[in-house]
């Protein structure tokens, strides 16, 4: 054997353990994001629904506008107080929870199909 043909095949054996070693630290890498986008996801979900109106609300504000609805038509004027409508802060807030549930699923399903590769 020549002296190029031993170069390359201890170039192979190092660069193949070498390459081993690299893609089982980023499957480990992998799986601790999958782990952490998961969690991240489960803790915001939770957070979202504890965000979410009372349905009681809800259903007293609809009972509130059938009320005053049905006085109009028979021409009673009986002062009911409007519902209120939802802050602008609130609004935002549930924006941004969804949009950072949306980026850590993205990131979650990313790193599965990174993991398939």
């Amino acid at each position: 054997m020549d002296v190029a043909s031993k170069f390359w095949i201890a170039f192979e054996k190092i660069s193949g353990k070498q390459d081993i070693d690299m893609i089982e630290r980023q499957s480990r890498n992998i799986e601790i994001l999958i782990l952490f986008a998961s969690l991240f996801s489960i803790i915001n979900a939770t957070f979202i629904i504890a965000m979410q109106p009372d349905p009681a609300d809800t259903t007293n504000d609809l009972l509130v506008q059938l009320i005053m609805m049905q006085n109009t038509w028979n021409g009673s004027l009986v002062a009911v107080s409007a519902p209120v409508g939802y802050s602008s802060s609130k609004i935002w807030m549930q924006v941004l929870a969804y949009m950072s549930l949306i980026f850590s699923l993205l990131a979650a399903f990313g790193a599965v199909v990174g993991k398939q590769f």
